[in-house]
């Protein structure tokens, strides 16, 4: 087993969620790969970090990623940033994306954290799930 699989993974959960109608309802464009520079919008999202091991079970080895999915705002309370939260999870609650290489084997939520942010008033959570996929 390899890495191989992380990019087809990370590009069919960012194409699931970027294209979820109440994940564009609440922030539109802002799901990203990357940190967004510049001016960023008030609510937005990020795809990417992960943690990844092999893990082997009876129908032989595969690859197990921890993901996360970050949630900024800078609006007053936790209010908005869990509505996307709860939009985020419902979107990939049961998801069986197609990936360009591999086979997604399951999606599972592992564990959120929601905290006040290092500027004032901006707010942070981050959603865990964890993929196993095999390279097939």
């Amino acid at each position: 087993m390899s890495y191989a699989v992380t990019q087809a993974l990370q590009a069919a959960l960012f194409d699931l969620v970027a294209n979820d109608p109440r994940v564009q309802g609440l922030i539109g464009v802002g799901v990203f790969d990357a940190p967004p520079s510049g001016l960023v919008p008030e609510t937005y999202l990020v795809i990417g970090e992960e943690d990844v091991r092999v893990q082997t079970d009876t129908s032989g080895a595969v690859m197990q990623h921890d993901l996360h999915i970050n949630i900024f705002s800078g609006a007053a309370g936790f209010a908005r940033a869990k509505a996307v939260a709860v939009a985020v999870s419902d979107a990939l609650q049961d998801a069986a994306p197609v990936l360009t290489r591999g086979r997604l084997v399951g999606l599972e939520f592992r564990r959120a954290r929601a905290r006040r942010g290092s500027r004032a008033g901006s707010r942070r959570i981050e959603l865990i799930y964890r993929a196993r996929v095999e390279d097939i």
